[in-house]
C-alpha cells in the first residue's frame, strides 16, 4: 500500500489517497514440494516452493547405490521435470544350498528381500529356514548362516518290556527306514498281545511314526448278555481284538453296539449291549423340503410309518 497525492480541498490541504497494489506472489511463478521416491531423498533442505528453472539433487536412501546421477529441475508449467528412481538395491549374495532348495519371494536378493529355504526329502534343515537381506554399515549381509539340509537319522526307538524289534543290533537308522516289534512268548497257556503299532518307519530327525508298542497279557471275561447270546465268535478264551458278535431273544431288542472287541485293558469295547423287553422304538424320520415354497414332499417310508396302523 502507499500514498497518492491527487490534488487540494477547499481549505487548500493536500489530498492524498492509499492505493492497494497486489504484488505477484512469489509461490505463485513457482514449483512446489519435489516429488518423493523409494530409493532417493532430496540432497538439500526441502523449501516451500522452488523458482522456475531451479534444479535440485537426490541422493540414495541407506541400502542402495546410485545407478546413474539423478537431478531434476522446475518447469515452466511449474511442475517438476518427471525423472525414474535412480537408485538400485544392494544385493545380498546369491542363496545356495545343497540337498534343497530355496525361493526369494521378491525374486531378487536386494535390501530388505527374504529367502526361504526348504530340504529334499529324506533330509532335515539345519539352521534358519527364512533370512533377510538387511543392511549393516554401508553394505547388506544375510541375517544369518545359510541353513544345510542333513540327511534324516534316528535312534533306535525306546525299549519294548517282553518284546523285541529287528535290527536291534543297531545304533542308527535312516529315512524310511522300518522295524518290526514281536512279542517274547511265555510259557504259561496265555501269550503277550502286541498292543499298538507293529511297524514303526523313521519319518524324521529322531523320530518314529509312532510310539513303540506295549507286550502285555489281554485276557477279557466271557461276553455274557441277559437276555441275549453269542451269535459269532465263541471261544474259551478271548485275548486282545477278539470280536464277537450279539443279539437278543425273541421280545427283546439290543440296547447298544451288537459287535464288541476285547480291548488293550483286558475290557469288551464297547461295552457288553444290554437287552431290553419290548419292542425297539422307531423315530420317524423327518420328511424332505421341498423347492417349492410351502410345500412337503413326504417319502412312502414316511407315509408308512406315520400315518399307515
Amino acid at each position: 500500500m502507499r500514498p497518492l497525492y491527487v490534488g487540494k480541498g477547499n481549505n487548500g490541504n493536500r489530498i492524498h489517497m492509499s492505493i492497494l497494489r497486489q504484488l505477484p506472489r512469489p509461490e505463485a511463478d513457482a514449483c512446489g514440494e519435489p516429488p518423493r521416491y523409494d530409493s532417493m531423498t532430496l540432497k538439500s533442505m526441502l523449501k516451500e516452493y522452488y523458482a522456475v528453472g531451479e534444479k535440485i539433487f537426490y541422493e540414495c536412501n541407506p541400502g542402495y547405490y546410485m545407478t546413474f546421477p539423478v537431478s531434476t529441475f522446475c518447469e515452466k508449467n511449474h511442475s517438476w521435470f518427471p525423472i525414474p528412481e535412480g537408485c538400485s538395491k544392494k544385493e545380498c549374495n546369491h542363496p545356495k544350498i545343497k540337498n534343497g532348495e530355496f525361493i526369494l519371494p521378491n525374486l531378487t536378493s536386494g535390501y530388505n528381500d527374504q529367502v526361504h529355504f526348504h530340504c529334499d526329502e529324506g533330509y532335515h534343515l539345519e539352521g534358519n529356514s527364512v533370512l533377510t537381506c538387511n543392511l549393516q554399515g554401508d553394505e547388506v549381509y544375510w541375517s544369518d548362516e545359510f541353513p544345510q539340509c542333513e540327511k534324516i537319522y534316528c535312534q533306535p526307538p525306546a525299549k519294548v518290556k517282553n518284546g523285541k524289534h529287528t535290527n536291534s543290533h543297531r545304533t542308527i537308522f535312516e529315512y524310511n527306514e522300518l522295524i518290526t516289534f514281536s512279542c517274547n512268548r511265555l510259557k504259561g497257556s496265555d501269550q503277550y498281545s502286541l498292543v499298538g503299532e507293529r511297524e514303526l518307519i523313521c519319518i524324521e530327525k529322531n523320530t518314529w511314526s509312532s510310539r513303540p508298542p506295549q507286550c502285555k497279557v489281554v485276557k477279557c471275561d466271557y461276553p455274557v448278555i441277559e437276555h441275549g447270546r453269542l451269535t459269532s465268535g465263541i471261544k474259551e478264551k478271548y485275548y486282545y481284538q477278539a470280536m464277537v458278535l450279539l443279539e437278543c431273544l425273541p421280545g427283546f431288542y439290543l440296547n447298544g453296539s451288537n459287535r464288541v472287541f476285547c480291548g488293550e485293558n483286558s475290557t469288551w469295547d464297547p461295552k457288553i449291549p444290554k437287552c431290553i423287553k419290548g419292542f425297539k422304538p422307531t423315530h420317524p424320520t423327518k420328511p424332505p423340503v421341498s423347492r417349492y415354497p410351502g410345500s412337503v414332499i413326504l417319502s412312502p417310508a414316511y407315509i408308512a410309518n406315520n400315518f399307515i396302523r
